[in-house]
């Protein structure tokens, strides 16, 4: 009798060892599956490239597409305004830049700010009308600059202006003034909307005068 019960013990103490062992292969088997899931979610998140406000205002797992660039590079500018400067941001330093050149779209109304192919600043402009229109080309900022001039002409002045041909006829300035320098808001209004100068390239207060104070002599200009 009394071996048989030692048997009965024993068999119940092999058992009960046999169960913790095996639950602690379990426990084990399941640690190391959630360490590999959260590692592999760890390497993952590493490689999804960092969301960013100021860049796209996508998420992390967002790749921003040719439309997604397209608006964020929108929301970028500021409704037209003569009297500010065209985009939110601020404008480049060209010192960083220095291969950087002017493109004028005629077809667009805009003067960008370039470096190679990729787009530093875009202002609102206002070139040529048809009977005046902006030459076409390839040019380059001249020497001749100044804070003011007035035209008895055409009854019209600028402030800001900077020559990109035939010293002092063809000019990036500000939208026109009167011969006091007050601005006239009609001739103003058309900044970005129709091609309404007498062959310059008139632009907002602001844009005009960075160019003034910082566009090098030498510059490119492209016009198209």
């Amino acid at each position: 009798m009394k071996r048989r019960f030692e048997l009965i013990i024993g068999l119940a103490i092999v058992l009960f060892v046999g169960a913790v062992f095996t639950s602690a292969r379990a426990y084990q088997k399941q640690v190391r599956h959630d360490a590999k899931v959260e590692l592999q979610k760890s390497a993952k998140q590493k490689a999804l490239p960092k969301s960013s406000a100021k860049d796209t205002g996508l998420a992390g797992d967002e790749a921003p597409t040719a439309e997604t660039a397209k608006a964020s590079s929108k929301t970028k500018m500021n409704p037209v305004n003569w009297k500010k400067s065209s985009q939110k941001n601020e404008y480049p330093d060209l010192d960083k830049h220095p291969q950087a050149y002017l493109k004028v779209s005629i077809a667009k109304q805009r003067v960008y700010v370039m470096d190679g192919k990729k787009v530093l600043y875009t202002m609102y402009a206002s070139t040529g009308s048809k009977d005046s229109p902006t030459p076409t080309g390839t040019f380059h900022i001249q020497k001749e600059r100044g804070d003011f001039f007035y035209n008895a002409a055409s009854k019209e002045g600028a402030k800001y202006w900077v020559s990109f041909k035939d010293h002092g006829i063809y000019l990036f300035h500000t939208v026109p003034t009167d011969k006091n320098g007050k601005f006239i808001p009609k001739e103003a209004q058309q900044l970005g909307k129709e091609a309404q100068s007498h062959g310059c390239v008139r632009l907002s207060v602001p844009d005009a005068k960075w160019i003034y104070k910082n566009v090098p002599e030498g510059m490119k200009v492209e016009i198209h």
